[in-house]
């Protein structure tokens, strides 16, 4: 348990959000959405976690004071890939499994994270990436296999041909790495987009030139699909989550969720 890490990426603007906040602490029933990241984590066992911070990180430093986490500053927010390459010297000579997942995925669950690593821990891959069916997958990276099931690509939609557009397993960033082999390819990331940023995404398909292995799991739930970048999806994320406590144990829905 003690070698398990998480980086948790929390650098971005609240910019669609209509707010100057770091997006992961606008609120979510009445707690910062990254509050529910960290929950999960501590209940999936992650004793170790480095959370990535940019805009406004005094904000964030301040909401999470007393929650033992690390902090990495990510001084320009170029990417996905970039967030994380901001945790290298943090990592130095660690020698195991690193969880990078978004801040902003508030109805991440324990299970999903401590499935990620058992899969991981069984020693067949380089990195094991959670996916989830989608009915409706518009604008998600669909997770391309090969005819004997195997992961061979995270294709984004813009990129998708016809046939990958009809794929409903999708990619949600929820990714186990082993450290050592992240690294010489977060050397390699290329910021040859229109964003001009580095991705995370690329990742898994490099180390795959590579020779390493990389297993897509289908273990996400399907709210775990559920993301946060309008005002509109928080209020979808909210209802989802009073849902859920309504069907199990009764709780305070601002102070708690149990996933």
């Amino acid at each position: 348990m003690s070698n398990r890490v998480a980086i948790v990426l929390a650098a971005g603007k609240g910019k669609r959000m209509k707010s100057d906040l770091p997006k992961v602490m606008i609120e979510v029933g009445g707690r910062p959405m990254i509050e529910y990241v960290l929950d999960s984590l501590d209940r999936g066992g992650i004793e170790r976690m480095i959370v990535v911070v940019g805009h406004r990180a005094e904000l964030v430093r301040t909401a999470l004071e007393g929650r033992g986490v690390e902090f990495a500053i990510q001084t320009e927010q170029l990417g996905t890939g970039h967030a994380v390459m901001a945790c290298r010297e943090l990592l130095t000579g660690h020698d195991g499994p690193v969880l990078v997942l978004a801040g902003d995925q508030p109805m991440t669950r324990a299970d999903s994270i401590v499935t990620l690593f058992e899969e991981f821990e069984r020693g067949v891959a380089a990195c094991v990436l959670g996916t989830t069916h989608k009915e409706d997958p518009a604008g998600l990276g669909r997770v391309v296999r090969d005819r004997h099931g195997e992961f061979t690509a995270i294709v984004e939609e813009k990129d998708a041909t016809n046939e990958q557009r009809r794929i409903t397993e999708v990619n949600m960033s929820y990714y186990v790495f082993y450290w050592p082999d992240l690294l010489p390819v977060l050397d390699e990331l290329k910021a040859d987009n229109a964003q001009g940023e580095y991705y995370i995404t690329d990742a898994p398909g490099m180390l795959l030139t590579r020779g390493k292995r990389v297993r897509a799991l289908d273990v996400l739930k399907p709210h775990e699909s559920l993301s946060i970048n309008t005002v509109e999806e928080l209020a979808a994320v909210e209802k989802a989550m009073k849902e859920i406590a309504t069907q199990s144990t009764p709780i305070a829905f601002n102070q708690t969720w149990n996933p």
